[in-house]
């Protein structure tokens, strides 16, 4: 996802990414209606929260197409969701990035690279660049359109040998095994800080002029973040935030215990403005059971 990595700028997608956005350099207007044209907007729900020590979310894609990643559970130093790849192909992602100011993954220092501390049983790992840089972690899963994908991550401070760390452990539930699947956990140089600025999104990633074309819609449900006091309190209030693409066929609002996102095709935005901040439903939704054993 080539936005923002906030090591630049602070933070990803949180609800203030208009200023960032608009302190961006300029780019030239025929760049950006070539983009328009090009790729579906890339779309996302900014999430009100404090800092805290877990996040929970689930996904229900209704129109997917190749290149499509929907992020279920980002934050201040990662993105964690599922992608459909160019070929059809259907995988579980999560990434944490360095503590860097480059695109190049080799340029990195060994003590500000994030680094793999446990792996789940099939899960691949490796580094990436070029969106910054940092560890990222692929499961293959053959997710559905309809189905309810469970995501949730956790965030805990580690010290070793005077430098401080944050440990990000992720899984997902594996509704064909009916098991949570641990995918890895990532440790990178921090202030001590946990998990800030949730946020979920969808994105064309394939961006071949035809890929804009087809629509893409999800809805993020039941999400909850756990306080630092050890509370769990539902997230229900989010921005409806965009990239710099200027198409207009985005749109997002309320749909059953959450919010929906739509980009691209036929899109029209009809149900909430960019930009604006919506009020979910008093939530109805209930942690999963098994969640809690999860965080030791």
């Amino acid at each position: 996802m080539k936005l923002f990595n906030p090591v630049f700028a602070s933070a990803l997608l949180i609800p203030c990414v208009a200023s960032l956005l608009h302190a961006a350099p300029k780019v030239d207007a025929a760049k950006l209606a070539d983009e328009a044209k090009r790729q579906c907007r890339s779309i996302h729900l900014g999430y009100q929260m404090k800092e805290s020590t877990a996040l929970y979310n689930e996904i229900v894609v209704a129109n997917s197409a190749p290149g499509t990643y929907f992020c279920a559970l980002g934050f201040n130093r990662g993105y964690f969701g599922m992608q459909e790849l160019a070929n059809g192909k259907k995988l579980i992602i999560f990434s944490v990035w360095d503590k860097s100011q480059t695109n190049d993954k080799h340029a990195v220092e060994e003590s500000k690279r994030a680094r793999v501390l446990e792996t789940g049983e099939g899960v691949r790992t490796g580094r990436f660049g070029g969106e910054g840089t940092g560890a990222q972690s692929f499961y293959d899963y053959d997710w559905k359109n309809g189905e309810t994908v469970r995501f949730l991550v956790q965030a805990k401070q580690s010290v070793v040998d005077g430098t401080t760390f944050t440990d990000f452990k992720g899984w997902f539930y594996d509704n064909q095994r009916k098991q949570w699947q641990h995918m890895t956990t990532l440790r990178t140089p921090t202030t001590g800080i946990k998990l800030r600025g949730g946020y979920s999104f969808v994105e064309d990633f394939r961006r071949n002029y035809k890929s804009a074309k087809i629509m893409r819609r999800a809805r993020f449900q039941n999400t909850w973040a756990k306080m630092n006091d050890g509370t769990w309190t539902p997230l229900t209030t989010a921005r409806f935030t965009g990239d710099r693409n200027p198409a207009t066929n985005v749109d997002a609002g309320k749909e059953g215990d959450g919010f929906f996102l739509q980009t691209g095709g036929d899109t029209e935005m009809k149900t909430n403005k960019l930009w604006s901040t919506m009020q979910g439903d008093k939530r109805t939704g209930k942690m999963p059971e098994g969640v809690k054993d999860l965080l030791k």
